[in-house]
């Protein structure tokens, strides 16, 4: 039975990426393999059925972390709440602080691609409207949750401070570039630098996010009109139907 309680926890005798495997760490001739074929073979040509373990090992982690947090989960609780071996986990993960990181590249990867068609949209603010709605009210409480984990880890842990500050850029440098390219093309016209309003739109978005992940009565649905409304007067857009009529109507008046 391997024992792997640690904060580095992995079993004893396992070494990836060209390493002996002792017998030591409690793996099954077929892990094993699985291993040499995970750590020799790219992403896009790993079979379909191992990329969804590697996801279904991420949903678990991700839940646990939420619930017990990072220090009380251990990567045998992990084992027994997906229903696999340790051997199996280690194929994927060598360490809790690897699943930190896959779950954050796949958090940064999701949010990027739903971010990626806002720009494009007719209604800016709607589309931007839709994608709150599915992070500060669709989107389960702990996997919120395991954000704010996760920022607190980053406090005292060097690794997982590297991961969280990666996602936190990830998101304040898409904005801003969103923002940036909507008042080049004239689509907004925001009351405040563009990196300005851009940070204060990450605030007010971190301040959603803290607030429905630690308050079980929290209504995002109830705040959110509110929160764009703000956003609104933030950013001045010029292409919502609103404001395109309201252009219309000084256009008629002029004439």
């Amino acid at each position: 039975q391997t024992n792997i309680e640690s904060d580095h926890d992995r079993p004893d005798g396992l070494w990836i990426s060209g390493f002996a495997l002792r017998s030591p760490c409690g793996l099954t001739s077929a892990e094993a393999a699985e291993i040499e074929h995970c750590y020799t073979t790219p992403w896009d040509a790993i079979p379909e059925t191992q990329l969804a373990r590697r996801e279904h090992i991420l949903d678990t982690a991700k839940k646990c972390f939420a619930l017990h947090g990072f220090h009380a989960t251990t990567m045998q609780i992990i084992c027994r709440e997906a229903g696999i071996s340790a051997g199996a986990l280690y194929v994927y993960f060598d360490s809790k602080e690897a699943l930190i990181a896959g779950i954050c590249e796949r958090d940064r990867a999701e949010f990027s691609d739903r971010f990626a068609g806002i720009a494009g949209a007719p209604d800016f603010l709607a589309a931007l409207n839709q994608l709150a709605a599915h992070y500060f009210v669709d989107e389960a409480r702990h996997k919120l949750a395991m954000t704010v984990e996760i920022g607190a880890e980053s406090m005292r842990n060097d690794a997982v401070r590297e991961m969280f500050k990666a996602c936190d850029e990830t998101v304040g440098s898409n904005l801003n570039a969103l923002l940036e390219r909507l008042a080049k093309e004239g689509r907004i016209s925001p009351t405040l630098p563009t990196s300005d309003a851009a940070k204060l739109m990450q605030v007010i978005g971190d301040g959603l996010l803290w607030r429905r992940a630690i308050d079980p009565d929290f209504d995002g649905a109830t705040m959110l009109p509110s929160v764009m409304t703000l956003i609104a007067l933030l950013i001045n857009p010029n292409d919502t139907p609103d404001a395109t009529q309201a252009a219309a109507n000084r256009e008629v008046t002029s004439q």
